[in-house]
Order: structure tokens, then C-alpha cells, then sequence
């Protein structure tokens, strides 16, 4: 009988807790691979949610904290292209297509359907990634999508049409602490 109520009791607390899931230091990391010249641009300061009993995901970064190694580049990408005066945010909300069952240690493919918004434009676009359920509670998220600047009306000007590339592999890290 002790068993029993034990057993109950964590099923109460697990439903009462949820399968929420946030961070505030998540990884986002842009790639251009240009033909004359490639680099990237990180922040570590990518926010996000996952929700798994409502299958809900929503991440977003300041586009003022990525960093590209260099300091004039970074201010003419803010200032020029991302104008993150106007469109500060980035950001992707949707589903995970199949809700994953994870144990301890499992590590998941999974696919997410939503809209990614950067520089005032939205777009309906699929994310491919893995979830790892860790052995501390936390949840690993690690995945990646390509963006064509064109579809999110950023310029590429003609001087540096070799130094940008029109696609950009974006890639997501995060470690996410479930919500108590």
C-alpha cells in the first residue's frame, strides 16, 4: 500500500509540474559561406521554451548580441542588413510534429513545423534537430535550418556580393531546465 501511494504521489507531482522546459543562454550560431569568404556569428544568449505536454516550442534571440569576431562587420550587419533598430528580434515558434516519449539518456530525432520571423518578415519553414533528455532533468536541444536572406528581404550589396552568402546555415544549442 505504501508503494502505491508512493508511486501515485510522483505521478501527481510530475503532472503538477509539467514538462516545461527553459533557458536563457542557449547557443545560435549563424554561418555564411561565401565564395571568397566564409565566417559566422554567435550569441549565447538565445532564450527558449519547450513545452512538452502541450508540444509547444518558442526560441528568439536579440540580433544585437551576435558577434562576428569583428567589430566594424558586426555594426554594419546590424546597421545595414538586420536594421535591428526596427527588427531587434528574431525569432521561431512552432510544433514538434511527433511528440517524443524520452526516458533518461535518450537522444531523439525530432522535426518542428512554425514560423520563423528576422527582420519583419515571417515564414512557415521546418526545423530538424535531436532532443536528449539528460540524467539531471535538463533537456538537450541541438539543431539547424538554412535561411535565404531574399526571403526575409535582407540586402546583399553588390561590393560584398562575394563576401555574403544568400544562405545561411543557422544552428541551435541549448541545455533547457525543466520549470518548476
Amino acid at each position: 500500500m505504501k508503494i502505491l501511494g508512493f508511486i501515485a504521489a510522483l505521478f501527481l507531482s510530475s503532472v503538477a509540474f509539467g514538462q516545461e522546459f527553459l533557458t536563457k543562454n542557449g547557443e545560435v550560431t549563424f554561418l555564411s559561406k561565401a565564395p571568397l569568404n566564409e565566417f559566422e556569428g554567435k550569441s549565447s544568449l538565445l532564450n527558449g521554451l519547450i513545452d512538452l505536454d502541450k508540444n509547444l516550442l518558442d526560441f528568439y534571440v536579440d540580433l544585437n548580441t551576435l558577434k562576428t569576431g569583428i567589430g566594424l562587420r558586426d555594426s554594419h550587419m546590424r546597421e545595414n542588413y538586420l536594421e535591428t533598430d526596427k527588427f531587434p528580434f528574431a525569432e521561431f515558434t512552432g510544433k514538434i510534429d511527433e511528440k517524443p516519449n524520452l526516458q533518461v539518456g535518450d537522444r531523439r530525432s525530432v522535426k518542428a513545423v512554425g514560423t520563423f520571423k528576422i527582420h519583419g518578415v515571417e515564414r512557415d519553414i521546418e526545423v530538424l534537430g535531436y532532443l536528449t533528455k539528460l540524467q539531471n532533468g535538463k533537456l538537450e536541444l541541438d539543431a539547424s535550418f538554412d535561411i535565404l536572406l531574399s526571403d526575409y528581404k535582407i540586402p546583399i550589396p553588390k561590393l560584398v556580393f562575394y563576401e555574403l552568402a544568400e544562405v545561411q546555415k543557422v544552428t541551435i544549442k541549448a541545455t533547457l531546465t525543466q520549470k518548476k
